[in-house]
């Protein structure tokens, strides 16, 4: 039986006026029902483009060049759009980074529920109305009829996240993309948001493809991790194989940055003697420690080392 969702070769670019800029370059992976990926990496690895290319989203002048997006067997990009404007926010659905450019301004919460219950489920309004306030307590907001009426400026951040996350499962998705669900928000509030998700991602065998930078949030929800830089995946693993056995010098140097108690915290470095702002080359790649010193103008192939844990080297790490 095949994944949820496949994705095969995909390649992503955007066609400036300044020259060709490859977003990503060849992702694969899947994702089971009920699984969690995390999409790791630095700001600009891809990530977030990423996302926008399964959901045919990418702005212009991006545009998806190649790949499948095997979503139930049935190739996103083949689709003609109307038949995915049925795909997006009914089956699969995304959590953007910021809220308040989720959200429209001028319309209550409670109507902006409302109105994705009316589009892909068929409601009427009233009935439409009173899912919302079922699924803003589902979501842990507190006096859902009176917070229906209120709009997204009288709401504080976490609230507004709630109701984005609201938004996002009320046509109860087979897919749940999360984009930096947790950006802006205190350190309580994130853990909150997080455990919401999880809890939400069990209850319905929702898969979810989670987009971070936080390796705390991954250690703790995500069931496969995938380490991103310049557009392709450098290390594709189960989480606790990333954290307890990483093979690549990046996922090493990531791994590397995060605070410990009692001991200096390091900084990101492309390699052993480099500092680490990117190079004119603009790759990890081009710069990497042995054993993995790359071939120059080739890309290193993506191998298994053990079952389920790849990575893009030339040597045996």
């Amino acid at each position: 039986m095949s994944a949820l969702l496949e994705v095969h070769n995909l390649r992503t670019y955007f066609f400036t006026k300044a020259g060709l800029i490859k977003a990503v370059r060849g992702l694969d992976f899947n994702l089971e029902a009920g699984e969690c990926l995390a999409l790791v990496g630095e700001s600009g690895c891809g990530k977030s483009v990423t996302a926008l290319s399964l959901l045919r989203l990418v702005p212009p002048p991006g545009r998806v060049v190649e790949g499948q997006v095997l979503f139930r067997d049935e190739d996103l990009r083949l689709l003609p759009e109307t038949e995915m404007r049925r795909v997006r926010g009914n089956q699969i659905a995304m959590v953007f980074q910021e809220p308040m450019t989720a959200l429209n301004p001028v319309f209550n919460v409670g109507e902006q529920i409302a109105e994705v219950l009316r589009i892909h489920q068929g409601l009427k309004r009233q009935d439409a109305l009173q899912q919302a306030v079922a699924l803003l307590k589902q979501v842990g907001i507190s006096s859902p009829e009176r917070r229906c009426r209120e709009y997204p400026h009288q709401l504080s951040g976490g609230m507004r996240q709630r109701v984005v996350i609201a938004m996002a499962l009320a046509c109860r998705p087979r897919l749940l993309i999360a984009d930096e669900p947790t950006t802006a928000l205190d350190v309580t509030i994130q853990a909150q948001i997080m455990q919401l998700l999880d809890d939400l991602k069990s209850k319905h065998r929702m898969a979810m493809l989670l987009i971070t930078h936080d390796l705390g949030v991954v250690a703790e929800t995500a069931d496969k991790v995938a380490i991103m830089h310049d557009g392709l995946i450098l290390e594709y693993a189960p989480v606790t194989a990333i954290f307890d056995d990483p093979r690549h010098p990046y996922t090493r140097s990531l791994l590397a940055c995060l605070p410990k108690i009692g001991q200096k915290q390091h900084r990101l470095a492309l390699t052993r003697d480099a500092a680490p702002e990117k190079t004119a080359a603009g790759t990890y790649l081009d710069n990497c420690p042995a054993p993995f010193a790359p071939e120059k103008s080739k890309l290193p192939p993506l191998r298994e080392v053990t079952p389920g844990h790849l990575v893009r080297c030339w040597r045996e790490p």
